[in-house]
């Protein structure tokens, strides 16, 4: 894992200070809150429907077990006990003092960590597969590239003040977890004849205008990539629109001049960029890849494993559901679930912190990730540690088998916290969680994602759920739309809207029509739901979203 250098620790303990002052200058009154927004955006404190939000940076996912340690220190001591992960791999806090946030900022220093462009229009979190580094699939680990993404990005003086924000993401697998394909960039880590390299995907996002990415180079060497994101991100940021803040993405800019256009502009700035790129990039790189070794593993014979799931039918259900093939057949890979039932997604108290946090440092390696599915992940651990995990788990309240079925969604804050929300999403999320746990339908159903946003701007990431949800108002009334087919893999694809939205009192009804046509309709139960709409098309999950309407069709 990455580790500060003395240059990072001062350039944060520096951002810090700076914006203790601004804190204390708005705070006298000497700032207004239009003046502040900009300086508070920087260091990623929103102001939310009912307070300030401070949103903290987690680089590709990867924690410490000292750094969860202290977000639950800093739940507890400035916040209400809990934070909130996200579909970006941060955390937020949603209840800080504005004379607390300096203060707040400081601690998370002290592990290494910051709210640096977590918020603006900048070039935010570098996300990643949050089973990077473990995955049995996996070609290289695209942690270290990441790093330097985050390094290059950090304060780039030509990419402060962009047309709007910007997101990149990036996988080493082909098996994509890190939905690149709605990032305005994606990188997928490639070989092509023994040489490592990545195809690069451009103009990919969700929001009002989903879209997904193009290929902009289908192999891009990996000693040119920090050159080609450069010539990427300066080429938008001549480009893009400024007039509008709905068109201002990069998507936008692809969209209006076309990827071969783009392509054209991209290879003549790279061209004058590359020669400017003398290798010293590429040596901070093998400096980061040495900080990202694999653990010491060792080696443990399995027999308590066994023992335990033969004979435990509940440890058995959680290992088959939340389990996930490591590059070690005596290791497994731990997907811990936050998404318990009737609960709030992607919540987690500073005491589950706590034990998720002891549980990495004594059986994981002190290794810790976060999903873009808002959930915990522990990417390294023995199997022969697999039933004292679960038992520590099942003690917290962290068991719950659910990882991949139709309870795990994906949901944002919604308009019980977000100012730009016009819709609940998490009470729809717990009801529907709730109500197919009363059913016993979940293992049945099979592989699912729902996921909710509460508004347009598709922080739930809806558009790439198989079943998503948007939350609208319609006259002071919540209306909820579906759409269908959605997929954020590899397979990329935009959900098609089914037809009219449903009050917040019908929308379960609703998706539990759905599931129920789906279980009449799938060939066997190893069809998931959407190998099944994809197979067959919307008309009969339409059909039975509006069975009043399907009638008089008939008729």
């Amino acid at each position: 894992m990455y580790s500060y250098s003395d240059f990072d620790a001062a350039f944060v303990a520096a951002r810090n200070a700076q914006f203790r002052q601004q804190v204390a200058r708005r705070i006298a009154g000497n700032l207004t809150e239009d003046e502040f927004k900009p300086l508070r955006l920087m260091n990623g404190l929103y102001l939310q429907l009912h307070a300030y939000m401070l949103r903290v940076a987690i680089p590709y996912g990867t924690l410490r077990s000292d750094q969860m340690r202290q977000l639950a220190y800093i739940a507890e001591r400035w916040d209400r006990g809990y934070g909130h992960f996200t579909t970006r791999q941060n955390i937020q806090y949603n209840w800080p003092k504005l004379r607390d946030v300096p203060d707040i900022l400081d601690a998370l220093a002290e592990v290494e960590m910051h709210a640096i462009q977590t918020s603006g229009n900048t070039i935010r979190n570098v996300t990643a597969d949050h089973f990077a580094g473990a995955a049995a699939d996996e070609i290289a680990d695209p942690r270290p590239v990441a790093e330097l993404l985050r390094q290059w990005s950090t304060d780039h003086p030509e990419f402060q003040f962009m047309p709007r924000k910007f997101k990149i993401a990036i996988t080493g697998s082909p098996n994509d977890r890190a939905v690149t394909k709605a990032h305005d960039i994606g990188l997928r880590m490639v070989e092509r004849n023994g040489e490592p390299g990545f195809e690069v995907i451009v103009g990919g996002g969700l929001g009002r205008t989903p879209m997904i990415g193009k290929v902009i180079s289908e192999f891009l060497p990996k000693a040119d990539l920090l050159p080609y994101m450069e010539a990427i991100v300066s080429v938008w940021n001549t480009l893009g629109r400024r007039d509008n803040k709905y068109k201002s993405r990069i998507k936008i800019t692809v969209h209006e001049n076309g990827i071969e256009r783009i392509r054209e502009l991209v290879e003549a700035r790279f061209a004058e960029l590359r020669p400017g790129f003398s290798g010293v990039d590429q040596q901070i790189l093998k400096g980061i890849e040495a900080q990202f070794a694999p653990p010491a593993f060792a080696a443990k014979q399995t027999v308590t494993f066994d023992a335990a799931y033969g004979a435990d039918p509940i440890f058995r259900s959680w290992v088959d559901t939340n389990i996930t093939a490591h590059k070690r057949a005596d290791h497994a890979i731990v997907t811990v679930s936050l998404k318990k039932q009737g609960e709030t997604p992607g919540d987690a108290s500073a005491d589950q912190m706590r034990v998720l946090a002891d549980l990495a440092a004594q059986y994981g390696y002190d290794e810790l990730r976060i999903s873009h599915e808002q959930n915990v992940i522990l990417p390294h651990v023995a199997r022969a540690d697999l039933p004292a995990i679960h038992a520590a788990l099942k003690a917290a309240d962290l068991a719950t088998a659910n990882i991949g079925l139709i309870s795990d969604i994906i949901a944002c804050p919604g308009m019980d916290y977000c100012a730009l929300a016009t819709a609940r999403s998490i009470p729809v999320a717990q009801k529907i969680a709730t109500r197919f746990d009363e059913l016993k339908l979940e293992h049945d159903i099979g592989a699912l994602k729902i996921k909710i946003s509460g508004c347009i701007n598709a922080c739930g990431h809806h558009h790439v759920g198989h079943i998503g949800i948007l939350g609208l108002d319609r006259a002071g009334v919540e209306n909820y739309q579906i759409t269908l087919g959605g997929d954020g893999t590899e397979t990329a694809a935009v959900g098609e809207r089914a037809g009219p939205g449903f009050s917040y009192d019908e929308i379960v009804p609703a998706i539990e029509r759905l599931i129920y046509a789906y279980l009449d309709l799938r060939d066997a139960p190893e069809e998931t739901f959407l190998e099944t709409y994809r197979r067959l098309g919307a008309a009969p999950f339409k059909a039975a979203l509006y069975p009043e309407a399907a009638k008089k069709h008939a008729a």
